[in-house]
């Protein structure tokens, strides 16, 4: 049996930044992967959804482009080429990712599915059927997070589609329903909407985007409705048949039972981690009724010297959360840092049109935590920057502590939100305080100096 110092289990974003510094440290080290390198966020995330949001978007001003006084004419979406374009893209940041990886010194790449069959020992499985087992004196869990599947009846014998699956279409769905109006639901929805099909989303709570402040839901739902998606709230699927390559669903809304036809189901009911087949109770590693692995403040599990990073670990699934607990470990094993994820940022933006950019708390927790708040908000229809561009929809958002005049939290839902609110990021990890941007200089026209008049509402 091969003995490693160290083993990283899941070439995603935290797996292959740490296990190339724990070579180059001088640690012979071994990451496996059982399915692509680059995990999620390279093959079936990040990258292939905003190349085709691109694609999505290019489509949709286009058509609105009469509004600016350009005339384009008929628009024709190609997905077969929009597919192609994605996939290139995809295969050559995957295939940068592995030559960086097989061309670490120190490290190998081994590719199979990976079981402890002891407490620091694996069993790793290759497409053929070969086994081998290896063992390290530290391991490193990144295997990520996969499609959660509800139980519905019906829904195994139909061919639904997954965040992963959709991504292969070829052919524009006629009626694209959607279950879950969540960031992965609308982001699918509003692409697919752009690009030609008819788009239903159902969602089981009151509202899309339940943990959203309400405004944002309301100001979204708003947006995409007039879009011409339609979204159905308090609603939940009963039952699935398919007949004639047709779906039909029986939905249970405000009490009520009604049906509807569909040429394809989009199932974006959030994510499961990928814990099942790692045989945690060989090691001893605790896990939540979910299968998240529970970590402490330095993701370290339960058991000495295993460690868990991204999305498997349950919280915030981001990339650049799974990314900055590689920084967090590495840190701390070699350069004998001591760094925790206790306060840590946990910045995120949501790729519709406008996007939904969010940093620190929002206006609900901030009250139900009971502080004494401020709210500043302006529309993006009184912004400069988006009135001459032509994006006025969404608006400005900043929670700030009243006392101290620290900014709390922010949500910017509007072109370019993410940029807008890593500005206010910067600020709150820097203890600037909300009159500073108010009369601080900020080069015009931008977006970011419209946060001048955003704090002049207080």
């Amino acid at each position: 049996m091969k003995h490693y110092d160290a083993i990283i289990i899941g070439a995603g974003q935290a797996g292959i930044p740490l296990a190339k510094k724990l070579a180059a440290a001088g640690k012979k080290t071994a990451i496996i992967e059982k399915r692509l390198v680059g995990g999620t966020c390279i093959n079936d995330g990040c990258t292939p959804t905003k190349a085709m949001i691109a694609s999505a978007h290019a489509a949709y001003s286009a058509r609105t482009a009469g509004e600016l006084g350009v005339s384009t004419g008929s628009v024709k979406v190609d997905l077969k080429k929009i597919k192609q374009r994605k996939d290139d893209i995809v295969n050559s940041f995957r295939a940068s990712s592995q030559k960086g990886l097989e061309s670490t010194k120190g490290l190998e790449l081994i590719l199979g599915e990976a079981t402890f069959s002891g407490t620091k020992e694996l069993t790793i499985v290759d497409s053929h059927g070969a086994k081998q087992k290896i063992s390290a004196d530290l391991i490193f869990i990144n295997t990520g997070a996969s499609a959660n599947i509800p139980e519905l009846e019906g829904l195994e014998s139909i061919p639904y589609l997954t965040s992963t699956t959709i991504l292969d279409l070829t052919e524009i769905p006629e009626h694209l329903v959607i279950l879950g109006g969540n960031y992965i639901g609308l982001e699918f929805g509003q692409m697919f909407h752009r690009f030609g099909s008819k788009v239903t989303i159902i969602e089981k709570s009151s509202r899309i985007m339940p943990h959203e402040d309400e405004d944002i839901s309301a100001e979204l739902t708003t947006i995409l409705e007039d879009e011409g998606l339609i979204i159905l709230t308090n609603a939940t699927i009963d039952r699935i048949q398919e007949k004639d390559t047709v779906l039909k669903l029986n939905l249970k809304s405000d009490h009520k039972t009604k049906s509807l036809t569909a040429s394809h189901l989009l199932i974006a009911t959030g994510r499961t981690p990928q814990t099942k087949s790692l045989n945690l109770e060989i090691p001893g590693v605790i896990t939540d009724k979910e299968g998240n692995i529970l970590v402490d403040e330095k993701l370290e599990t339960n058991v000495k010297d295993i460690f868990a990073l991204g999305d498997v670990k349950g919280g915030a699934a981001f990339t650049h959360i799974a990314y900055n607990d590689f920084t967090i470990v590495y840190r701390n094993l070699v350069e004998k840092c001591n760094l925790s994820t206790v306060n840590r940022s946990v910045p995120y933006c949501m790729f519709t049109d406008p996007q939904l950019g969010r940093i620190g708390i929002s206006e609900s927790e901030a009250r139900k935590k009971g502080l004494d708040f401020m709210v500043a908000k302006i529309p993006m229809s009184q912004v400069a920057r988006g009135i001459e561009t032509g994006e006025t929809l969404g608006f400005m958002k900043a929670i700030v502590d009243k006392k101290s005049k620290q900014i709390l939290g922010a949500a910017i839902l509007a072109s370019e939100g993410g940029e807008i609110v890593s500005v206010l990021q910067m600020a709150i990890e820097g203890g600037i305080t909300y009159d500073k941007i108010r009369y601080g200089v900020f080069a015009h026209p931008t977006y970011s100096e419209s946060l001048n008049n955003l704090f002049m509402k207080l």
